[in-house]
């Protein structure tokens, strides 16, 4: 399974109040991991939906907070594909602050048809960048 990396850095408006980062936004940074990881295989999410017309929406997530992000940290954004299918993608992701995980999440995203939001199946030219990127 090849890996992703993305840096991202902890503002104050991801904290609570007392420097820790607020659970949902957790979240956050695991989205800016999947949407780089799809924008480094060439695919901007403006473009698929202006050209491809579908639109990738989170179906489940699974998340475990094993130690608390910190005001201003340098954190690292690992992104992976555990499964792939005709209509959807499981990602399985850390947040890391140098090698200590903070945080792990696996991600199902689905493939929906822009106009109609119902389930599409993932163009074959993305599919076979998928594939690629899971050797």
């Amino acid at each position: 399974m090849k890996r992703f990396d993305w840096p991202v850095r902890v503002y104050y408006e991801d904290t609570d109040a007392g420097g820790v980062v607020y659970y949902a936004n957790y979240l956050k940074f695991f989205e800016r991991g999947r949407t780089e990881w799809l924008r480094h295989l060439g695919f901007g999410q403006q473009a698929l939906m202006r050209e491809a017309a579908i639109v990738f929406a989170v179906r489940h997530v699974d998340i475990d907070y094993l130690k608390p992000a910190r005001f201003d940290d340098e954190l690292r954004v690992e992104t992976a594909i555990g499964a792939s299918s005709k209509v959807s993608i499981t990602f399985e992701q850390c947040l890391l602050r140098d090698d200590l995980v903070l945080s792990r999440a696996s991600v199902k995203v689905v493939c929906l048809d822009k106009n109609t939001f119902r389930p599409a199946v993932i163009p074959a030219y993305i599919a076979e960048k998928i594939k690629d990127a899971q050797q």
